[in-house]
């Protein structure tokens, strides 16, 4: 299955609620790693078609943990979507970074511990590079997307994901904060690391909520808060991805090599990969073996 659908964004289901998107269309769409978080609601948005899927499902029903990360990363791959946005939640670890700021990251440390993180099992392995985990240049246009909104926009910055669905201890904020890192999440591991194994460009917008519970003049983190938080933001979203829809059309190539992050990264010889996996992994690896 593949559409003329290049541009996705993963994050609440609130997101799609826009007065100018068009031509809705709710999509199932089935893989080998099972079913998605939810249907994929298609759009018109700028005279560009694109795809929104709900990361936790509709009502916020599937915990961190419990997230089918495989399943959503392919199913929008099935699609035609070249590239994805994450729309996060996230705490602040700095001061700078303050509740209301949108931050697009450049790093990302994996802190979790139950995730299937690979696409690459039974039988076939693949060593992808994710040095630099998010797109540069994805991240570069969604950057002047969110700052061409007027709101507080931070480039750069290393984002923890923690397993979920709990929030830290005061330790764990603090050790965090030690190690440099700018904001804190439970979703974009193993998000971004699939997106690249599947050849995607993947940015993350940031939606600072809070100070985790680590600044002692502020009050730790809370439901109410994040909540809160991310309903002023919505607006903010919105507007944002409506500016992305019109500055990256889809016939604009990115120079980010993306595209070809397979191409050196498949170490199992070909007829060596059971013929099942091959199968599941087909619309992944087709071009290179």
């Amino acid at each position: 299955m593949t559409t003329d659908i290049t541009l996705a964004f993963i994050g609440g289901s609130g997101l799609y609620d826009m007065s100018d998107l068009s031509n809705k269309e709710e999509i199932e769409v089935n893989t080998p790693f099972g079913e998605p978080s939810s249907t994929i609601m298609t759009g018109m948005l700028n005279e560009q078609k694109v795809a929104f899927l709900a990361r936790h499902g509709k009502g916020h029903t599937i915990s961190p943990s419990d997230i089918n990360y495989r399943a959503n990363i392919y199913a929008l791959k099935a699609l035609g979507v070249k590239r994805i946005v994450s729309i996060s939640a996230v705490g602040s670890l700095q001061d700078q970074l303050a509740p209301g700021n949108i931050v697009i990251p450049d790093g990302l440390f994996d802190n979790t511990r139950k995730r299937i993180n690979t696409f690459f099992t039974n039988g076939m392995v693949a060593h992808i590079g994710v040095a630099d985990p998010f797109c540069i240049e994805l991240s570069k246009v969604l950057c002047k997307s969110v700052r061409n909104t007027g709101a507080t926009v931070h480039e750069g910055g290393d984002f923890i994901t923690i397993e979920g669905p709990r929030f830290s201890t005061k330790a764990e904020s603090n050790t965090f904060r030690k190690w440099g890192m700018s904001i804190i999440g439970m979703t974009t591991s193993p998000e971004a690391f699939l997106a690249r194994e599947a050849e995607m460009c993947y940015a993350v917008m940031g939606h600072v909520t809070d100070y985790d519970v680590w600044h002692i003049s502020e009050i730790p983190v809370s439901v109410e808060m994040v909540i809160q938080t991310l309903i002023q933001n919505t607006v903010i979203a919105q507007d944002a991805l409506r500016n992305l829809a019109n500055d990256l059309p889809a016939s604009k190539v990115l120079n980010c090599g993306c595209s070809d992050a397979l191409a050196d990264a498949i170490i199992t010889e070909t007829n060596s990969v059971p013929d099942e996996t091959k199968n599941h992994l087909s619309l992944l690896i087709d071009k290179y073996i």
